[in-house]
């Protein structure tokens, strides 16, 4: 694989394609391919994810995290990515989304600085919190949460960094989603379900929480 050449952004435009997704503009392909490229790099040096083919790390963490991104709702101007690792869906956000001004929370260094790395590359106005997302003091319009460490734990913590009447995204599975809404409490409301490229089972979930609960 040739991961400076054009073979990923054709096939990432490809994938998109047959999920029923709209093509990147030439722009946002160009710094997708960027990411691609340096993600590739780092994960030969650190774990950035257990996904390494071309394919596999397109379909499963690109195509799915556009996707998210072009789902959220209008209106959100900061967003939280809680347990970001490689990025996703924080970074995807920040290039599909521009508007939202993204928190990328990453607890373990070398991933947090992998991140640093990506921002400063594909100079998006994102910010690194490499620290665990709990300790943030700020509320946020938006928190996301994919393929986190003890998602049930962490979908507890997300909600009180929630701004009133914020959204709470999970990128979850159909098997692992009412668990997931049982762990955020009776604060949120679920008004929507989007279902994800990747298979039947993969679904994005949009809880607000209610403007009478606390956040």
């Amino acid at each position: 694989m040739n991961e400076g050449g054009d073979s990923p952004r054709l096939r990432l435009s490809e994938l998109l394609s047959e999920a029923g997704q709209a093509p990147l503009d030439p722009r946002q392909a160009d710094r997708f391919l960027e990411y691609y490229s340096l993600f590739v790099r780092w994960s030969t040096r650190i774990n950035l994810s257990s996904v390494r083919d071309e394919d596999g790390i397109l379909s499963r963490h690109f195509v799915e995290s556009i996707a998210c991104a072009r789902a959220l709702p209008a209106g959100i101007g900061t967003l939280l990515d809680f347990g970001s690792g490689g990025g996703f869906p924080g970074i995807p956000i920040a290039l599909c989304r521009p508007e939202i001004a993204v928190t990328l929370a990453e607890s373990q260094g070398k991933k947090a600085a992998f991140l640093q790395e990506a921002v400063r590359v594909l100079e998006i106005s994102a910010e690194v919190h490499a620290q665990r997302a709990e300790l943030l003091a700020t509320q946020f319009d938006c928190v996301t949460l994919r393929a986190v460490d003890r998602m049930t734990e962490a979908v507890e913590a997300a909600v009180g960094l929630l701004a009133p009447s914020g959204w709470l995204a999970l990128l979850t599975t159909r098997g692992d989603l009412a668990k997931l809404q049982a762990a955020a409490g009776t604060g949120l409301s679920w008004p929507e379900t989007v279902k994800l490229p990747g298979g039947v089972e993969r679904l994005l979930a949009l809880g607000k929480l209610r403007v009478s609960s606390p956040a």
